[in-house]
């Protein structure tokens, strides 16, 4: 129980993955004219202004925060869900290219490692392309370097990916190692994952409307402005501090929305595409240690 109470205020009191850093200077200049705002009602000027506290009510500025928010995480959990499901779909089709396509030839399993790694190069391609970024080593090592180097000149890479595991499932379909019926089930897993693609792109392009986050910026400036001369009169050289301490989780909550509206970037608030990427990739080598034995049952069978 001490564990778990040291643990609490160590979260509460961490900076990395919060948004403090991003808030913090409106916070400081809401508290400074709050103070400034003290300052003047020091010296008699009529600040004080409870009426105010009608211009704005709390709670419409509320319903349009936690409207806000929602609609971020909404987004933030969906990209979550896209990637989950591609976890779900790259594991079930190089389970079933291990097992289902026969090796006729040595060459035959080295093709299918090529195409299993081939299943994460599509998720780290898809990576790099949500997040804008040019393709990199870590992709290099799950492919030819001819096949890497044509993907650097390419718009969409992972679409380029799912075209070349298509590829390699037809060609084991005209040697007759893969039947039609597993040629169609693996064919439609490599249809979800480029589905995953483009769910995620529709998150990444479809940005909250301008209006909507312009307008809900101006309200909470207009309202966090205005709280000085609600509190003055009761609060006198508080003012400042309980202004900032206000703005300062109104700031937040709208600061976490932007944090979490786009899922894909690198913030300690993204979704953890890396770590993802990389439980894929040790799937695929844990995978690749096994010997299915129908291969060689159906290679003995086919010599007889």
């Amino acid at each position: 129980m001490a564990t778990e109470k040291l643990y609490w205020f160590q979260v509460a009191l961490q900076l990395k993955g919060s948004v403090i850093k991003s808030i913090y200077k409106r916070v400081l200049v809401c508290g400074f004219f709050g103070f400034f705002i003290s300052i003047l009602y020091y010296f008699k000027l009529p600040v004080s202004q409870p009426s105010l506290a009608t211009v704005i009510p709390s709670i419409v500025l509320g319903l349009l925060l936690v409207f806000r928010t929602n609609t971020a995480y909404e987004r933030f959990w969906e990209g979550r869900k896209i990637w989950g499901s591609l976890v779900n779909n790259v594991r079930n089709l190089s389970r079933q290219i291990w097992v289902a396509i026969v090796e006729l030839e040595p060459q035959d399993r080295k093709n299918k490692i090529a195409a299993l790694r081939l299943l994460v190069a599509f998720a780290v391609a898809t990576k790099f392309h949500l997040r804008g970024q040019p393709i990199n080593s870590e992709l290099e090592k799950l492919m030819p370097t001819a096949w890497y180097l044509k993907l650097k000149n390419l718009n969409n890479p992972p679409l380029e990916v799912a075209f070349w595991i298509g590829d390699y499932l037809q060609q084991q379909h005209n040697c007759d190692c893969l039947n039609t019926h597993q040629l169609t089930a693996m064919q439609d897993l490599v249809n979800k994952m480029v589905d995953a693609l483009g769910g995620c792109e529709r998150i990444l392009k479809t940005p909250i409307p301008l209006a909507y986050a312009i307008h809900l910026k101006q309200l909470l400036l207009i309202y966090c402005l205005l709280l000085p001369f609600q509190l003055v009169a009761d609060v006198n050289w508080w003012t400042g501090f309980i202004v900032a301490l206000i703005s300062f989780t109104l700031f937040g909550i709208e600061q976490i929305g932007i944090e979490i509206e786009n899922p894909f970037g690198y913030d300690a608030n993204d979704l953890p595409l890396d770590a993802i990427c990389n439980t894929m990739l040790r799937n695929i080598e844990d995978l690749i240690t096994l010997s299915p034995s129908i291969n060689s049952h159906t290679h003995n069978a086919r010599n007889k």
